[in-house]
């Protein structure tokens, strides 16, 4: 016998295995979303109880549904408890083993066969709870069938758990499930043959459930803990969607914030409590020449110079977690190539709970300390110069006493060989110190130049056998010259004194010998190519050596005045520093070239001259010849110089007087018409020697004037095209430099032109 079954209860059992089946999927679902162990947990104990309960429950509302005809059938309590208890755990030992198989397919059918094997106990676990009076019997062909269905629809109950599907998807997955589950049972069911059995109805003992008592109990445990489970997921749904878009809230504006962070203009970065760098802004990184990759996780000390880095790990990283700011403290990084850079950092403590960060940024100063470096040097240069013009100016005048009277000595002590000879050697100190002082202007730029177009082969082949003989036979001498010609705008006599220079410290250089290489071209500098220097025609100098060079520090210092390397008898410093000053003062400059152990090249930038030498030399007045005897009045405020210029006039055959400031000899000039010339020291209190000449021009146009002068410190629309001569001079220089006068002196009548050229 097999029964028959309600039609209505049938559709019941199946509509709540389809309900126990989304309700296990829903709340697997949530195993899945769990944040921590307990939540998983506790989530997989609900899905057990959904899954196994709402099987349990379909199963004996499929009894219920089973009856046989004159046939009363209850059920045994403690087997019922026995199969729902059973129902609950396999179904959670199959969801706990296959949530821990990580998408394995071994694992996923293990757990599988654990969970059907189980739904199978609990089915024929709640067949033997039944008592009738009947013996069951099962066909093996659908015992096996209902096997197939429980292990089949329990293993795409648990990957169905384990895959995220949308509700739609997941609805469906419920329906097959729940139309399996049930039809496991029904063919479980179908399996069971009834006998009457006069000893079954003997062995019915104990109290059994009746139909009614035992419909209500499983509808009320089925839907109360499906409903329970629905609620508790839609709950947990919901919090979950608030907590998701809170995190992308957050989670977006943390990128906002990092976009906002990495592409500000300013080189900012965020640093770890331990001193590693955990943000970095793209101007940060671009600073350093650096890869994002490249600092991240990095100590920021580790990007900073040793001095630097020991300043602010032992000083000043303590104070900054004691919440102390820094404010524009003052650090040296460097770049990924290793160039150095200034900055100034700014610091805060950041306190977030308990966790710590310092918020910085960097002011790039590179530039503005090496202009304040380069001003400071120009400064010092400067003051440097100033005194050294000041000294030489007042030198000058000592020597030029000291040359003239040892020049009248020995004109009147010829005959005596020993007074000669005496004589000669005081001229000889007094020279030396006469170059001295010309070093001291030269780099100050105050001597005088006389700049005329130069061919510097020529120049250089005038000296070459006295230049060559001065450095000996160690030393060779290659050159390289323009052969379409060299032709510079400066003094002659000063540019051979450079080459001389340039050359003996190339010599100075190459201790055992060696080659110094004298180059020179034509070319056209563009603004920017050489510091200092407008953009023209330039002539190329250069002097280089394969001697041992100089340090970083060395060169730095190479061209400060009294600064040498050499020994105390060997140099006074001053032979780079005049160069340097000669080469600034003719309108270009020195260029320093050197690496230690690779020798050094001296670059002379000159202006190039725009007339050919030899249209220009044609062009140059003619002197006169000597002039015959003069009234000339000699005007200087120093009276030893005064009267050795009124000295060698007076040995020249002139007629001298003499007067001690511009305001005196205009008083006498106004007194004697019969003044013929005017010799005048420039460097006077009250009144200059060029002051002294304008008054003079406008009174007496033509009267010849000769301005002398210690240093070239009169400003171009001041020297009103007067003759200049030099202290300290000599017997010969002074007649040339009357002669000179002469001859430049305004011509009668010329007096309105020259009244121009004044105003």
């Amino acid at each position: 016998m097999h029964g028959h079954h309600d039609p209505a209860l049938v559709a019941l059992s199946i509509l709540i295995a389809i309900a126990a089946s989304y309700t296990a999927l829903d709340l697997a679902g949530r195993l899945r979303a769990a944040s921590d162990k307990r939540a998983s947990i506790a989530w997989l104990g609900t899905a057990a109880l959904a899954m196994g309960g709402g099987i349990w429950s379909m199963h004996f509302v499929a009894m219920l549904a089973l009856s046989l005809p004159g046939v009363t059938i209850t059920y045994d309590a403690a087997l019922t408890l026995f199969s729902l208890v059973l129902a609950i755990g396999v179904t959670g030992l199959g969801f706990a083993v296959a949530r821990d198989a990580d998408g394995g397919l071994r694992p996923l059918l293990i757990a599988g066969l654990l969970m059907g094997a189980g739904i199978l106990a609990m089915h024929y676990t709640g067949m033997a709870a039944m008592r009738m009076p009947m013996e069951m019997h099962y066909s093996p062909f659908w015992v096996g069938v209902s096997v197939v269905i429980a292990i089949g629809a329990s293993t795409a109950a648990l990957w169905l758990a384990l895959v995220e599907t949308r509700p739609v998807l997941r609805f469906g997955a419920a329906l097959a499930m729940g139309v399996a589950v049930s039809g496991m049972h029904y063919a479980g069911m179908h399996a069971a043959h009834f006998v009457p059995s006069l000893e079954a109805r003997q062995a019915i003992t104990g109290v059994g459930l009746n139909h009614a008592n035992l419909a209500v109990g499983v509808a009320v445990i089925t839907f109360g803990i499906l409903a329970l489970a629905l609620a508790a997921a839609v709950v947990d749904r919901r919090l979950a969607q608030m907590a998701a878009m809170e995190a992308h809230r957050l989670r977006r504006s943390e990128e906002q914030f990092r976009a906002l962070y990495r592409h500000t203009p300013l080189p900012l970065h965020s640093l770890s409590g331990k001193g590693t760098i955990l943000e970095a802004s793209d101007s940060w990184l671009q600073l350093l020449c650096r890869n994002r990759e490249d600092v991240h996780g990095e100590r920021l000390a580790f990007f900073m110079e040793p001095e630097s880095a020991q300043k602010f790990l032992d000083h000043d990283w303590p104070l900054l977690l004691q919440g102390q700011a820094m404010d524009d403290v003052e650090y040296r990084f460097h770049t990924k190539d290793g160039v150095p850079i200034d900055v100034l950092m700014s610091s805060r403590l950041e306190c977030d709970g308990e966790t710590l960060s310092i918020s910085g940024g960097l002011i790039d100063v590179t530039a503005r300390k090496r202009a304040e470096e380069a001003l400071r040097q120009t400064q010092k240069m400067e003051a440097i110069g100033k005194l050294s013009g000041g000294i030489a100016h007042d030198f000058n005048n000592l020597l030029a006493v000291v040359l003239g009277n040892l020049e009248l000595l020995q004109r009147r002590y010829a005959h005596d060989d020993r007074a000669t000879v005496l004589i000669e050697n005081a001229m000889q100190g007094a020279r030396r110190g006469s170059v001295l002082t010309q070093h001291m202007l030269s780099f100050a730029r105050q001597q005088m130049l006389q700049a005329e177009p130069v061919s510097v082969p020529h120049l250089f082949q005038s000296i070459q056998d006295t230049l060559q003989r001065s450095l000996g036979p160690q030393i060779q001498l290659d050159t390289d010259f323009d052969p379409q010609g060299v032709t510079a705008h400066v003094d002659a006599h000063q540019l051979e004194i450079s080459i001389i220079n340039l050359a003996v410290n190339a010599k100075d250089a190459m201790p055992e010998g060696g080659t110094i290489r004298v180059c020179a071209k034509r070319g056209n500098l563009q603004s920017g190519d050489v510091d200092g220097l407008k953009p023209g025609a330039y002539v190329r100098v250069d002097i280089a050596d394969d001697g041992i060079g100089m340090d970083p520090q060395t060169l730095a210092r190479a061209r400060d005045p009294f600064f040498t390397t050499k020994g105390l008898e060997r140099g006074s410093g001053l032979g780079l520093s005049m160069v340097h000053g000669f080469a600034e003062q003719s309108g270009g400059a020195l260029v320093l070239e050197s690496e230690f152990g690779s020798g050094t090249r001296a670059r002379l930038w000159l202006p190039a001259a725009d007339v050919e030498v030899g249209a220009a030399l044609s062009a140059l007045p003619m002197q006169q010849a000597s002039a015959g005897p003069l009234k000339i009045l000699a005007v200087d405020d120093d009276f030893l110089v005064l009267m050795n210029t009124v000295d060698l006039l007076q040995e020249l055959g002139h007629d001298v007087i003499e007067a001690s400031s511009g305001t005196m000899a205009l008083d006498m000039l106004e007194k004697d018409a019969g003044i013929e010339l005017l010799v005048t020291d420039h460097a006077m209190p009250g009144m200059t020697g060029t002051e002294l000449a304008r008054a003079i021009r406008q009174r007496r146009p033509e009267l010849p004037i000769l301005v002398v002068t210690g240093y070239a410190e009169i400003p171009e629309n001041e020297q009103l095209k007067l003759p200049m001569l030099g202290k300290p001079f000599t017997h010969d220089q002074l007649k040339d430099a009357v002669a000179s006068a002469l001859t430049s002196a305004p011509k009668p009548g010329s007096g309105a032109q020259a009244l121009s050229s004044i105003h």
